[in-house]
């Protein structure tokens, strides 16, 4: 149900492939919310994905940009306060390590690889928050959100390189929040969410088996990917304006719990 929380605000979300992804779902949301969007991905991401079919759902554009380009960045931008004016908010839903991709272990990483993965999945966010900040592109209490992970703070071993992108991420919308708000009240937070079926997600060896684990650790289970959507929307609107710097557990309470009954029992011969 739709309450218009984000009626009148303008905004941009990064990362929408397909159906499974949570950006599409926060696109969704949004535009219900009363929001106007423009939509972006990598010109590799829209020939693979299907985002023109959103972009019809959502009644927007879609600016092909890649997030680790400046000049793209800045044309992104550019084109969005030309139809909007200033914007009021900001997704960022972008990962990738080539290293998972190409199934390197942990102990055996390529550094180009890496290096290449921390710019597209990290990076980028500042590279993105630089463009912004420099153009005044967002309204005062203006809020920016990126999608993170539990594996900054902790191990996870399959999870690999990613770790790192998502740790300098959050210090990322820590450090630039600093300035932002310091300078234009804009608020910076980061969401650790779930385990969701994203196809980012699905790329992770043994994800389906932590997937369940996850799901019996957390006291309420896992948190699916609508209701990430949502939790976005409220952090977009008006009535978090002064949350910020944070990177808020979105997971059930997984974040929280040592060890659940359920996974005791799995492992209790009484």
């Amino acid at each position: 149900m739709a309450n218009n929380l984000l009626k009148g605000k303008k905004g941009i979300i990064f990362g929408a492939l397909d159906e499974n992804s949570i950006a599409w779902k926060v696109a969704i949301e949004a535009v219900d919310n009363g929001a106007e969007i423009i939509l972006t991905n990598a010109p590799i991401a829209l020939r693979m994905g299907s985002i023109e079919k959103l972009a019809v759902l959502c009644n927007c554009k879609v600016v092909p940009a890649d997030a680790t380009s400046i000049a793209d960045i800045e044309k992104l931008f550019t084109i969005a306060l030309h139809d909007f004016g200033k914007i009021d908010f900001i997704l960022h839903s972008i990962g990738m390590s080539l290293n998972v991709r190409k199934k390197r272990v942990y102990t055996d990483l390529n550094y180009d690889f890496l290096v290449k993965g921390l710019d597209v999945s990290a990076i980028s966010f500042h590279k993105m928050l630089q463009v912004a900040f420099k153009l005044d592109a967002l309204n005062e209490f203006g809020s920016v959100l990126a999608l993170s992970y539990i594996a900054a703070q902790r191990t996870f071993p399959d999870y690999n390189d990613m770790a790192e992108n998502k740790s300098y991420l959050e210090s990322i919308a820590r450090s630039f929040g600093y300035h932002y708000g310091k300078h234009k009240n804009v608020r910076i937070n980061t969401i650790s969410q779930s385990p969701t079926f994203t196809t980012a997600g699905a790329g992770v060896k043994g994800f389906n088996a932590f997937f369940e684990y996850s799901n019996k650790i957390s006291p309420m289970g896992n948190a699916s990917a609508i209701d990430c959507a949502k939790y976005c929307i409220t952090l977009f609107s008006d009535y978090t304006k002064m949350v910020t710097m944070q990177n808020l557990f979105h997971d059930g309470g997984f974040s929280k719990t040592g060890v659940s009954k359920d996974v005791i029992d799995l492992f209790d011969n009484d």
